[in-house]
C-alpha cells in the first residue's frame, strides 16, 4: 500500500466541471498530502465510452468517488481511510 493517497480526475481538456473540481480538490490534496492524476478521456476511446457525459469523475483506490461535481465529504472520508490504513500497517 502507498503511503501518498492517489486520485484519479478523468475529464477533458475543454471541461469547465473538470476545471473546477481540479481546482476544488487542491486544499483536500495539500490537506492529506494526496497525488492526483488527470487524465483525459477523449485520449482512449474505451476510457471515452465509459466516461462520457460523467465527466469530471473523480475516482480513489478504483472506487467511484463522485462526477460533474466535488462531494467535498466523501473524498475527505476516502482520504481519511486511506490514511487510517497506511497507519495501521505501520
Amino acid at each position: 500500500m502507498t503511503k501518498t493517497a492517489s486520485l484519479t480526475l478523468y475529464g477533458r481538456a475543454w471541461c469547465h466541471l473538470c476545471e473546477d473540481m481540479r481546482a476544488a480538490l487542491e486544499p483536500l490534496l495539500a490537506e492529506f498530502g494526496a497525488q492526483l492524476a488527470v487524465i483525459d478521456v477523449d485520449s482512449d476511446p474505451s476510457l471515452e465510452a465509459r466516461y462520457n457525459e460523467l465527466v469530471p469523475v473523480l475516482v480513489c483506490d478504483g472506487a467511484e468517488l463522485c462526477h460533474y461535481h466535488l462531494d467535498e465529504a466523501r473524498v475527505r472520508a476516502a482520504l481519511a481511510a486511506h490514511a487510517s490504513r497506511v497507519a495501521a500497517a505501520s
